[in-house]
């Protein structure tokens, strides 16, 4: 006997798009709550190579993913913000 919860794909988040600027994260944001995709910020950690410290990834879920990806480059396109977009799974680390 399965439960009703065996066949729901789990852990699917990927990393979307890295933003350096604030309001332009602010701006993806309000955009990606009125579109009512979920979303969550992840801050990296600075390393030798990587040391943008105002620099956060947005990660969604997998399924929603065409329908954010359109909203930001609809932002980027109006505002002139760079977003740079990664397109990968995002490592679980509380696993």
């Amino acid at each position: 006997m399965q439960s009703l919860y065996t066949s729901v794909k789990v852990n699917n988040e990927i990393e979307l798009c890295e933003v350096s600027d604030m309001d332009c994260k602010q701006l993806i944001e309000r955009a990606l709550l009125q579109n009512r995709i979920s979303y969550y910020i992840r801050w990296p950690k600075s390393s030798l190579f990587h040391r943008t410290k105002n620099s956060c990834i947005i990660c969604i879920n997998d399924s929603s993913k065409e329908d954010a990806e359109s909203v930001i480059r609809s932002i980027c396109d109006e505002s002139g913000y760079s977003v740079k977009f990664i397109m990968k799974k995002s490592p679980n680390n509380y696993l």
